[in-house]
């Protein structure tokens, strides 16, 4: 049976998830490339609020090796809609 989650986020557009995204870590000017690990914003708590949030609204379980194999906000979106399907 389908996490009811996963389905809302398969319906989300990557402009959402880079808005819900840039609302976590209270950035305004984060977009699609955004190289999140750049940040100043970025640290071990915003990783670990990025995995929970992702995990709580998405019911996508990410860890923080997957975090660290991606670059960019679109990158990690692609990521996580892979592991909703």
């Amino acid at each position: 049976m389908e996490c009811p989650q996963n389905q809302f986020f398969k319906n989300m557009s990557k402009e959402e998830f880079v808005q819900e995204f840039a609302e976590l870590l209270e950035n305004e000017e984060i977009n699609e490339n955004t190289k999140f690990r750049e940040l100043d914003e970025w640290d071990s708590l915003a990783a670990l609020s990025t995995i929970s949030t992702i995990d709580d609204e998405f019911g996508v379980t990410i860890n923080n090796k997957d975090l660290r194999s991606v670059e960019t906000v679109s990158e990690l979106y692609d990521l996580v809609i892979s592991r909703a399907q």
